[in-house]
C-alpha cells in the first residue's frame, strides 16, 4: 500500500491558527516547521529573502530536509534562491508571528518578566495557543499593534471585526473615572507584604471598587468603606469595569 495512503496528509487550512499534524511529523518536527516559519517572515520584515540567508539564521541541523517537506506540502515556493510563502504558509506563518509577539507582551507587561525570560517561554506557549486563547489574550491586551520590541502583531478576527481601536478589558484601577466601578480581577506586585493589609481591607479578587477621589488623596470605596491607598498601589490592582 502506498504510504501516504497509510499516513494521510492532513490540510493546514486557510486560519492562521491551524497548524501541521501530519502523520509522519512527531511533535520536535511540527515545531521545526513552526520556527522555519517565523525565521522566514522576520527575515522577510528585513527585506531579507534568500534560501541562504535563511540557513545561516537557523541552528536547525534538520533544516534543509524540513524546507524541503514544508514545499512539498505547498507551504512556499522558489524563485532561484528567493523563498516566496504560499496562501496556505502565509497564514501559518502569521499565526506563530501573531501568538509568539501577542505572548511577549503579555509575560513582560503582566507578569513583569525580563525581555530574555518572555522570550523563552513565548517560544515554548506559541507552538500550542488556540486560536480562541490567541483572541482572548489579544482582547485582554486591548489590540495591540506592536510587541515590545516594536515589531508589528499581525491581526486576528478579534482585531478585523474592531471599527474604533478598543482598551484593554483589563486595566489598572487608576483608569477609572471618578465614580466608575471596577471589579477586581488580579493583583500584581513585587513589593513583599502587599497582599495581605490589602486583603485585611477587602481588596480580593471577585470584589467590586468604586474610584471615590484621586487628590489630595487616593481614595476607594468597598461597600459601605472607604480605604486610602497610595496611588502607586492603584497601579498595582487590575479591575474590570461593571
Amino acid at each position: 500500500m502506498n504510504s501516504n495512503n497509510e499516513h494521510p496528509t492532513k490540510d493546514y487550512g486557510d486560519h492562521p491558527g491551524h497548524r501541521w499534524h501530519g502523520g509522519r511529523l512527531a511533535r520536535t518536527q511540527e515545531e521545526s516547521i513552526d520556527e522555519l516559519l517565523e525565521l522566514i517572515w522576520t527575515l522577510r520584515e528585513k527585506g531579507v529573502t534568500d534560501i541562504h540567508s535563511l540557513l545561516q539564521n537557523t541552528s536547525d541541523p534538520e533544516a534543509r530536509a524540513v524546507l524541503n517537506h514544508m514545499m512539498r506540502e505547498g507551504l512556499f515556493e522558489m524563485d532561484g534562491d528567493i523563498l516566496r510563502f504560499k496562501e496556505k504558509g502565509e497564514a501559518l506563518a502569521e499565526g506563530i508571528v501573531r501568538r509568539h509577539r501577542l505572548t511577549e507582551r503579555l509575560l513582560m507587561e503582566l507578569f513583569e518578566m525580563s525581555e530574555e525570560e518572555a522570550e523563552k517561554e513565548a517560544c515554548k506557549l506559541e507552538h500550542i495557543l488556540s486560536p480562541a486563547v490567541t483572541d482572548s489574550v489579544c482582547s485582554f491586551l486591548g489590540h495591540p499593534p506592536v510587541c515590545p520590541h516594536g515589531k508589528p502583531i499581525p491581526q486576528g478576527g478579534c482585531c478585523k471585526k474592531l471599527t474604533r481601536e478598543m482598551k484593554p478589558l483589563i486595566h489598572p484601577l487608576n483608569d477609572l473615572a471618578l465614580g466608575q466601578e471596577g471589579r477586581v480581577v488580579f493583583i500584581s506586585t513585587r513589593v513583599k507584604g502587599r497582599l495581605e493589609p490589602l486583603g485585611s481591607f477587602g481588596v480580593i479578587p471577585g470584589v467590586v471598587i468604586q474610584l471615590k477621589q484621586r487628590h489630595p488623596s487616593f481614595i476607594i470605596q468597598i461597600g459601605e468603606t472607604s480605604i486610602a491607598l497610595d496611588e502607586s498601589i492603584g497601579r498595582e490592582i487590575f479591575v474590570k469595569p461593571v
